[in-house]
């Protein structure tokens, strides 16, 4: 791995691994950040892997291709993969936390053993607002997550629209990732809480 990578989001560049929440207001202004981010990971010819509403497949291609990336190629060779909330978060209509965060484990070793340098995830995380069994284990999901990203060298960036969300939701979801993105600016989250920390703060809390 290359812990010491630099990526950017925005005019914000980082090092790699990352786990970042982002906040959103409007669509447009999630494309406009994470499209160009995508862009540059296509062009290093890094893997691309993104997580929609089923609703909103065709405008993600669109925006894509606006971009200068040919989504018919990137597709066929493998390198992009966008999948409806149907075929990751809410397999079988449901969230298995669990089943989740494997698919998540597959993707980035499918993405390092394909001979791809680095996978870039975006996931919309709306899904979590329907009525489903299971959606209120996001937190923990989320929480989840940090005991096995750190040891890849990829970029997972989960995104939420303020709109949609409730306060303490975003909160909690604030804590569980060691980045942040509000307002454009990706930046190290000093409210992030290890893993370990908030999963025995989320078991003491009622059910």
């Amino acid at each position: 791995m290359n812990l010491n990578r630099s990526v950017s989001i925005g005019q914000s560049e980082f090092r790699c691994p990352c786990h970042a929440c982002a906040f959103f207001n409007s669509r447009d202004e999630e494309y406009d950040l994470l499209v160009p981010f995508s862009k540059d990971g296509a062009e290093a010819g890094e893997r691309v892997f993104q997580v929609v509403d089923k609703a909103h497949l065709g405008l993600r291609r669109e925006k894509l291709e606006a971009a200068g990336i040919d989504v018919a190629k990137a597709e066929q060779k493998g390198q992009l993969e966008i999948r409806p909330w149907e075929s990751a978060y809410l397999r079988g209509n449901r969230f298995d936390q669990y089943a989740m965060l494997d698919l998540i484990r597959e993707v980035l070793e499918g993405g390092r053993a394909s001979g791809f340098p680095m996978t870039r995830l975006w996931a919309n995380m709306e899904w979590a607002l329907q009525d489903l069994p299971g959606v209120h284990d996001i937190v923990e999901y989320e929480t989840r997550l940090n005991e096995f990203l750190p040891q890849y060298d990829d970029v997972v960036v989960c995104t939420y629209d303020l709109s949609k969300f409730s306060a303490p939701v975003v909160m909690d979801i604030m804590r569980t990732h060691p980045q942040v993105i509000v307002g454009g600016v990706l930046q190290e989250n000093p409210f992030y809480v290890p893993p370990k920390e908030f999963l025995a703060e989320l078991s003491g809390r009622p059910r």
